[in-house]
């Protein structure tokens, strides 16, 4: 026998099903009221009444850039925790320099457009430049190498948490992207959204490919885990990135890790940091807060070696 307790208790509510359905139909609701049903209607039809989370045109607004910057944030940060991100290597460089196969074939199909049209001074201009990708599709090489060694160290390690990460976009960020996926390694792509299209490289794991909204949020998860950071010949956005880490490193305020700059002439010319020194607007100590190196080996043996040196002196 139940006792009284129990007898008071009702039985549950069905998780979805009413007896009597809730609320009541629009004709019920408007009544003899001809004109009601329209009115409801353009209630119903109102931005005010859209739920705020599936109001498109309230989450553009500027009103709420805040929550935007946040869910910018969140979501790359809750895959990378759900898929035991702990430590990148960041790799970047120009989205122009492409497989050397590629860079070949433009260089021809150049050529052969100047001898149809002999004396067109754009044509060989355009294949000056061309020659010059041609030479430096040598990095797509050595960055394609730098994924696979990450990615094979990575493997030997067993806990499989250092990934490379790129841009996502072509060029030297595919390259990186490639090598890894040849060691068949996950690599992570932090894509941005522009106003022309574009894609990511598909060589980026599709459960880490990301496309921000936001420069700054994309900038915080490339350093946010990064042990090192690679960076190839490039032009506005490869020196955006290596100048703000720079920055960053020089006024600590990320603690300092290993700068490569891949392809010393090219650095050399593209930025005199001896002269900055010299100049006294860089002090001589920060001119050691990066080093050259040519190949994959090189750079991923620069690595061990800062690390190494690192740990000795300052612990893990």
């Amino acid at each position: 026998m139940p006792s009284d307790a129990e007898s008071e208790v009702p039985p549950p509510a069905h998780p979805f099903g009413r007896s009597e359905p809730l609320p009541p139909s629009l004709g019920e609701m408007t009544g003899d009221d001809p004109d009601a049903s329209a009115r409801v209607r353009a209630i119903l039809q109102s931005p005010s009444y859209r739920v705020a989370s599936e109001d498109v045109d309230f989450l553009a607004s500027d009103a709420v850039r805040g929550l935007r910057l946040q869910v910018d944030y969140l979501k790359p940060e809750l895959l990378l925790r759900a898929n035991n991100v702990k430590r990148t290597i960041v790799v970047f460089g120009s989205s122009r320099i492409r497989e050397p196969s590629e860079a070949r074939r433009r260089v021809e199909s150049l050529r052969a457009a100047l001898r149809a049209d002999v004396g067109d001074s754009e044509d060989a201009s355009r294949l000056a430049v061309a020659e010059r990708l041609l030479d430096s599709s040598r990095y797509y090489e050595a960055a394609r190498a730098f994924g696979r060694i990450v990615a094979k160290a990575n493997a030997h390690a067993g806990d499989g948490q250092t990934l490379i990460v790129t841009g996502g976009g072509p060029g030297i960020m595919e390259a990186a992207n490639r090598g890894a996926f040849d060691a068949k390694a996950k690599t992570i792509g932090l894509n941005i959204s522009l106003p022309r299209e574009q894609f990511p490289n598909s060589y980026v794991s599709p459960e880490l490919c990301f496309n921000f909204r936001y420069f700054a949020m994309r900038k915080l998860h490339f350093l946010q885990r990064a042990m090192a950071l690679v960076a190839f010949p490039g032009g506005f956005g490869t020196l955006d990135e290596l100048f703000e880490v720079l920055t960053l490193s020089q006024t600590r305020k990320i603690k300092p890790i290993p700068i490569i700059l891949v392809g010393e002439r090219f650095w050399r010319r593209a930025i005199n940091f001896d002269f900055l020194v010299e100049e006294g607007v860089v002090e001589a100590e920060d001119r050691e807060l990066f080093w050259y190196a040519e190949t994959a080996e090189e750079i991923w043996s620069g690595i061990q070696a800062w690390d190494r040196e690192h740990r000795q002196r300052y612990g893990s």
